[in-house]
């Protein structure tokens, strides 16, 4: 099992930035992809950006693409997600997500641990 602890988040104006940094303990961490979900209210949870186990592919939600940039240092066990050009759209909580496989689909299904997520919130 592992544990996943979220952090980052806050209140920024649009166009701003802000990195979100996830951090597992508990399981290996370097064995796993890893990815970034978010829900707004009233909405379903979202894709927003997975990393291989390696770091060597990533993927993104056409959304971000070109915004937000998704990394990895295996020897810290901690996955990355900097956003830039923040939009209110961008507003949710985000959550950090352990793949089951080294990499996988975009699918929620493909990621068996989840964190307790961080607020984002970007003011107009």
């Amino acid at each position: 099992q592992v544990q996943l602890v979220e952090s980052g988040g806050g209140l920024v104006q649009a166009g701003g930035s802000l990195r979100l940094s996830c951090t597992a303990s508990g399981r290996t961490f370097s064995s796993y992809a890893m990815g970034w979900f978010r829900q707004a209210p009233g909405k379903e949870r979202e894709f927003v950006a997975a990393i291989s186990w390696s770091g060597g592919l990533t993927s993104y939600t056409d959304s971000v693409k070109g915004r937000f940039t998704i990394s990895r240092i295996n020897a810290k066990n901690t996955v990355y997600l900097q956003m830039n050009s923040l939009k209110p759209e961008d507003t949710a909580i985000y959550y950090c997500a352990q793949g089951r496989t080294a990499w996988g689909t975009k699918a929620a299904a493909s990621f068996g641990s989840w964190g307790q997520g961080t607020q984002v919130t970007v003011s107009s």
